[in-house]
């Protein structure tokens, strides 16, 4: 089981990460911070936006990469996978995140509309990281 293995080698299991909220009038700011509010040094940031109604996103792996997935805005489901249960999370405040570490299967669904999608990585972007077959995913996880 993968997310055993990430207990072995000290890796964290997917789960959600409350930033700093300041509660203001005039608008409300949260901000991020590497190595602070997340256990990784940040490499590349990305945003999914303008999903059209019924499609998803993500449906693979990451080798080495670990991230902060965030609703800006809007809402919609992340659902990830070790090879042997699923969790699924329903992201729609902009001061939550799902940590999703290495090895760990991700599909982004049931996307509102407008909703904005930020993702915070902890490598630059290497198409050999990428598992995008669900059975090798199995394989590697010794299922």
């Amino acid at each position: 089981m993968c997310i055993e293995y990430h207990y072995k080698t000290s890796q964290m299991q997917p789960h959600l990460i409350n930033l700093p909220k300041f509660l203001d009038l005039r608008g409300n700011l949260s901000f991020i911070e590497e190595d602070t509010h997340i256990p990784f040094k940040i490499r590349r940031i990305y945003w999914i936006y303008d999903v059209p109604g019924g499609e998803h996103r993500g449906g693979h792996a990451f080798r080495e990469t670990e991230e902060l997935i965030i609703a800006l805005s809007g809402s919609f489901d992340v659902v990830l996978n070790d090879a042997e249960k699923e969790l699924k999370f329903s992201l729609n405040r902009s001061y939550i995140g799902i940590y999703v570490p290495k090895m760990i299967w991700r599909m982004l669904e049931n996307f509102s509309t407008n909703s904005l999608a930020l993702i915070i990585s902890s490598t630059y972007y290497s198409e050999k990281d990428y598992i995008r077959d669900l059975n090798e995913f199995k394989t590697l996880c010794g299922l």
